[in-house]
């Protein structure tokens, strides 16, 4: 066994329980009043860099949260990687269907239930720990890093353009690790291609000053509901975005690459089953999984508009609001895709109703990697010798906002490594990790920055 490996079994209470320190803090930064929980986490962050060793730590500030980044210069023959993870969390209410604390960490059935026992804490733990094992076992890391842990990804990190662009010199590096993502499943090893960009917006139309009695007015008085229903059945035509010039630019996958989808062990009847609908729906042309990982999508996120109470009220309605959240991959640009829905909109609005166009901040441009890239084969290499065998290539119709800040600021691209399983509840109640895949991942990292080293 080698060193590392009888370090990680020799201090896993040890290293576990400093994971559960970092759970135990609320470090909620949507909720302002947990901003002290915010600068007690990012404390803990350097503290912990500083306990691994790392020669340089600092606490920088941005608009909203600290940013905590350690470099580890080892030798300039070596590659450099920076090491990516968050430490804020999203909310935990509603807090009566969590079946502990969520700020009490509790190990039931094999599992850490926690809020941020995956999202991020846990994953971005991993390669922490994994850094402490080989260098309490080596002296020092095998390659060069740059950490970089942030307080603000639940929050669509709004300082990290502006922090990242003014850090520049500071953040150089070959590429980036990512640890804040998922597995294709237990199990099964895998590493991501791409995953989708994302814009948002809203739909507010009226129809008239007020509200007004249905059995007086209705019939000749605009229904701002009925308008609105009408205006976004406009939107999809037979499964498909029917917005004009929505697909233009979008990247085709070839014959491989669809092969290679195609080859997924993924059952779309066990898939349909899961979400107790009667039929999956999209757009024609393309399995479940294409339409998930490689189109782009409009998705009605929210409508409403009049009476929403029990029983009835007689009421021809004024207004109607709608939101829509849009997924783009490459090489669909954000505000070109909103600039072409808000057109749409106009040009289908009713003409006995006005609408207001609202587009949300937080826009974030689709990410993809060369399946070539240099740091990819070792990542493979680290993956197919922990699982005995090969990862999975896939893609993700989330979206990684990270990974474009990084690609268009510092010019890298990101290899995405995190142990996510399918069901971890993140954002949910009872957020869960096993600890069969976070001492995995805690070696899958030392096998992946030794492969690097060499």
């Amino acid at each position: 066994m080698p060193a590392w490996e009888s370090y990680l079994a020799d201090h896993d209470e040890e290293l576990i329980g400093a994971l559960f320190d970092f759970l135990r803090i609320p470090s909620i930064s949507a909720l302002p009043e947990h901003a002290g929980d915010l600068e007690r986490a990012a404390a803990w962050t350097a503290d912990r860099l500083r306990h691994i060793g790392v020669p340089e730590v600092e606490l920088l500030p941005t608009a909203r949260h600290p940013v905590i980044v350690g470099r580890w210069h080892v030798s300039d023959d070596k590659p450099t990687a920076m090491i990516y993870g968050h430490y804020d969390v999203q909310p935990a209410d509603p807090f009566e269907l969590w079946e502990t604390p969520p700020f009490e960490p509790t190990v039931r059935d094999g599992r850490i239930y926690a809020r941020g026992a995956t999202d991020d804490k846990g994953n971005i733990f991993a390669p922490l720990a994994a850094v402490e094992a080989l260098v309490r076992t080596a002296g020092a890391p095998p390659i060069n890093l740059i950490f970089f842990i942030e307080g603000e990804e639940e929050i669509g990190s709004p300082s990290l353009p502006d922090f990242v662009r003014r850090e520049r010199a500071r953040l150089a590096c070959d590429f980036v690790i990512g640890a804040d993502t998922s597995m294709f499943g237990f199990d099964q090893p895998s590493l991501i291609l791409s995953s989708k960009g994302l814009a948002a917006c809203q739909i507010d139309l009226r129809t008239g000053r007020s509200d007004l009695h249905s059995g007086l007015y209705g019939g000749a008085a605009p229904n701002a509901v009925q308008a609105l229903v009408q205006l976004a059945a406009t939107l999809h035509a037979d499964g498909r975005v029917a917005v004009e010039g929505f697909f233009d630019g979008v990247r085709e996958l070839d014959a491989a690459e669809r092969a290679e989808i195609a080859a997924i062990p993924f059952d779309e009847e066990a898939f349909r089953k899961s979400l107790d609908a009667p039929r999956l729906w999209g757009e024609p042309g393309y399995s479940a999984l294409e339409r998930r990982w490689i189109r782009p999508t409009v998705e009605l996120s929210g409508i409403w508009g009049g009476f929403q109470g029990e029983g009835v009220k007689t009421v021809t309605p004024s207004t109607a609001h709608l939101k829509l959240t849009i997924r783009l991959v490459a090489d669909q640009d954000p505000e070109t895709v909103l600039d072409r829905i808000e057109r749409h909109v106009r040009h289908h609005t009713p003409p006995h109703a006005e609408v207001t166009f609202t587009r949300f901040p937080g826009a974030a441009r689709p990410f993809a990697i060369d399946r070539h890239h240099p740091a990819l084969k070792p990542a493979g290499e680290a993956l197919q010798a922990l699982y005995g065998r090969a990862p999975l290539m896939i893609r993700m119709g989330g979206t990684l906002p990270v990974a474009a800040i990084f690609k268009s600021e510092l010019a890298v691209d990101t290899v995405f490594l995190g142990w996510g399983m399918p069901g971890n509840q993140i954002h949910a109640p009872n957020e869960w990790m096993r600890l069969i895949d976070l001492r995995r991942a805690m070696r899958g990292f030392c096998l992946y920055l030794l492969a690097l080293g060499a």
